[in-house]
């Protein structure tokens, strides 16, 4: 590869890892600032979750569309827009006056979340090429990662030194540099002709909408009240409609076709269980060491940072393995191990012991964080063609956001309307069982591409063969 193609592929590698770093900023640093939101605009556990959820919901709902746009408008356009969306609303929620304002900008910064992260995989895969992705997307993994650290620790210190508003603002810094650096990437070849599954997208908002409220409120007015089981059955029987309607049009937003793929679709089975898991973990162990456990917001930023660090170290190791032996054995072992580390939190009682209790189990849950998801990620869109990235990562970034909205939301059906010891426990055990089971499903399901675990002369044998 000539000098200018090697420069493009490590711009296309930062302005991909910085794009969704924003995203990922996001998700992390406002678990962090949750009981602070909660502190000066009012509500409890309800509150908390709506905005968390307000965000996936639309994130969700429209992340499929999003590929689709990807794939048809190109990743550049579709990236800028995110961006400047993104910076938008991030401000919109920094001024927030009131709890029900915040819930409602959440949601409008989740429409522009939704551009970031199928966009930016998409032109990873569409740059590196199927055999230089493993390892590439290894490396954003990593990088990526580093939200989860600058998130809770300086969303930590505006918080206890200023204000959780802060913890919005600073999504504008990374998204300037970002842009500044897309400049310079060169054009890409628009593709016309685009059709937007409007249609789609409203099923797909209804359904998850109507699912998310009754989840999360029924905490408030009981399961038999007309309020949950109204907006419950509409939710449920709006997704089967939207599934069903998706298998009949010309151009969905949801390409039931690559779910023929064995590895695509065993692969977003298990995500599912995946990312239910971990979704919760982040959300749960950040609200309970602050409310029960008494930490500051600094200190609870603190307390998932080996995660990050292990993921840092890990995973472009991790990305590369799995491209010379495969993924099936990583998806097995790794949520198993990262379950193994929940299970150790039942030991955590009222005192919340960062270093007896907390880090065994955060530290066995980044291990097996890291052998997992640079994997997964490949594992899905290593399956697929090329031109089909930007709708592919889409399902299963979309997939992976579903997942966490709905556990997020039912985790008050596990702890109850109050997040104290025996709750966390529990709490704790399903997060465990969810991660158990993606293993499994990896385990069952998963195939390792053609000639791996041959040489390097063996593979070029078969390829000539073939």
């Amino acid at each position: 590869m000539n000098k200018r193609g090697s420069d493009q592929r490590r711009l296309v590698l930062v302005i991909s890892i910085l794009a969704s770093f924003v995203a990922f900023l996001d998700g992390s640093v406002v678990n962090v600032g949750l009981p602070a939101i909660v502190h000066e605009l009012g509500g409890g556990l309800v509150t908390q979750q709506w905005v968390v959820d307000a965000y996936l919901i639309t994130l969700s709902s429209l992340i499929l569309v999003a590929g689709s746009l990807s794939d048809l408008f190109g990743r550049k356009r579709v990236l800028v827009l995110g961006l400047l969306g993104f910076g938008v609303t991030s401000v919109l929620c920094a001024v927030a006056p009131t709890s029900g304002s915040l819930i409602a900008f959440r949601a409008l910064q989740g429409v522009a979340g939704a551009l970031l992260v199928p966009s930016s995989l998409a032109l990873i895969i569409a740059v590196f090429g199927s055999e230089g992705a493993g390892k590439a997307i290894g490396t954003w993994t990593a990088w990526t990662g580093i939200a989860y650290v600058i998130g809770p620790l300086f969303g930590g210190f505006l918080i206890d030194a200023a204000s959780w508003r802060w913890i919005f603002a600073i999504n504008v810094v990374p998204i300037v540099i970002t842009l500044g650096l897309m400049s310079r990437l060169r054009h890409e070849e628009e593709r016309q002709g685009a059709k937007v599954d409007t249609v789609g997208a409203v099923l797909c908002a209804l359904g998850l909408g109507g699912s998310v409220f009754a989840l999360i409120e029924q905490t408030h007015y009981g399961w038999i009240n007309p309020i949950i089981y109204t907006p419950l059955v509409i939710g449920v029987a709006m997704l089967v409609y939207f599934v069903r309607y998706e298998q009949r049009i010309d151009q969905p937003m949801l390409t039931m076709e690559l779910f023929k793929v064995r590895n695509f679709s065993v692969g977003n089975v298990a995500t599912i269980a995946i990312y239910s898991g971990l979704s919760v973990a982040s959300f749960l162990i950040t609200v309970f060491i602050q409310q029960v456990g008494g930490y500051s917001a600094i200190e609870a930023g603190l307390a998932l940072v080996p995660v990050t660090i292990i993921m840092f170290v890990l995973s472009p190791r991790f990305g590369a393995l799995c491209a010379k032996y495969g993924p099936r054995f990583f998806m097995s072992a790794g949520p198993a191990v990262a379950g193994l580390g929940f299970l150790l939190l039942l030991r955590v009682d009222q005192s919340v012991h960062y270093w007896s209790q907390l880090l065994p189990g955060v530290l066995l849950f980044g291990l097996g964080l890291s052998m997992t998801v640079a994997p997964l990620t490949t594992a899905i869109l290593g399956s697929i063609k090329s031109e089909h990235a930007g709708i592919g990562s889409a399902i299963n970034n979309a997939v992976a956001r579903v997942a966490g909205l709905v556990a997020i939301a039912a985790i008050g059906v596990v702890t109850g309307p109050t997040l104290e010891t025996a709750g966390f426990h529990r709490g704790a055990v399903a997060m465990a069982a969810l991660l158990l089971a993606g293993a499994l499903i990896s385990a069952i399901g998963i195939q390792n591409p053609p000639g791996i675990g041959l040489t390097r002369k063996a593979r070029a044998g078969a390829k000539l063969q073939s």
